[in-house]
């Protein structure tokens, strides 16, 4: 994987200079608005990288942007990568690996998810702090690399607790509806019956997605302070489960993100 990744390094450098981004953001589902906040100084297609997976879907456009935002040095995700597109954890998580190497400090995630308790509303924020991998394997499986980080990685604490109470705090601040909770991690792409939602709550879970949890899982091992933010597009609740279509989900998505926007605009201008 370092050959590969040195390839990629060695390219975007060619292309952006002595530019160093202290802050990786990954855009999810709907929420690549964000960008529209960043100074652009370059941007540069997945597909012209060498060894970078390109993202399947027609929503996620696959470009890594850098830029200042509030006053910080950024390299976006707009267009994130999914198990279900059928790339291997490692793949996934390759953009992680390469903004490590491009200098980043901190790491910033945004994902689309349905509502798991009953008290989080479609078009609600939450924080993420914690999670459940229901996924089928590790991005760490296989040979690891002392360079990145140890064998055996800790995980008691996945999401910077001192980001959640600076990002809660921004919320409360600028009276946006935000919970904290427990995001579980499925493969998708189809989206749950009313029996997996009702066992997803038992075990624990606040909101579900098919995201996320790989690259912060790759982002602890390589210790990136991670900070994650769900927004509530639909609601899994089985009492009441609705059908729910994805131009529902990504509408939903776009009216909520200006306030993810605002939430994440103002915490990284306070690193």
């Amino acid at each position: 994987m370092l050959h590969t990744l040195n390839e990629a390094i060695k390219y975007i450098k060619n292309k952006i200079g002595d530019f160093a981004p202290e802050v990786g953001i990954v855009l999810g589902t709907g929420l690549g608005g964000l960008v529209n906040e960043i100074e652009v100084q370059h941007s540069i297609m997945y597909s012209s990288i060498p060894n970078f997976p390109i993202s399947t879907l027609e929503f996620h456009s696959g470009k890594l942007i850098f830029g200042t935002l509030q006053g910080k040095k950024v390299v976006a995700m707009q267009g994130r990568l999914h198990f279900y597109e059928g790339y291997s954890m490692q793949q996934i998580t390759f953009p992680i690996r390469a903004m490590k190497l491009l200098g980043i400090k901190y790491l910033f995630v945004s994902n689309a998810a349905g509502s798991l308790n009953p008290a989080f509303k479609k078009g609600d924020l939450m924080v993420i702090n914690d999670h459940i991998n229901l996924q089928p394997e590790s991005p760490l499986r296989g040979l690891n690399n002392e360079d990145f980080g140890p064998r055996f990685p800790d995980m008691s604490q996945p999401y910077n607790r001192e980001l959640i109470a600076r990002g809660l705090k921004i919320a409360q601040d600028e009276n946006i509806t935000c919970h904290q909770g427990v995001y579980v991690s499925v493969t998708g792409p189809n989206l749950e019956t009313k029996a997996e939602y009702k066992y997803l709550r038992i075990i624990g879970g606040d909101a579900v997605g098919m995201s996320t949890v790989p690259e912060v899982i790759v982002a602890n091992h390589m210790s990136i302070p991670v900070f994650a933010i769900s927004v509530l597009t639909d609601e899994g609740f089985p009492e009441d489960l609705q059908p729910v279509s994805l131009e529902e989900i990504i509408a939903t998505a776009a009216k909520a993100e200006p306030k993810m926007t605002k939430i994440l605009s103002q915490l990284i201008s306070s690193l």
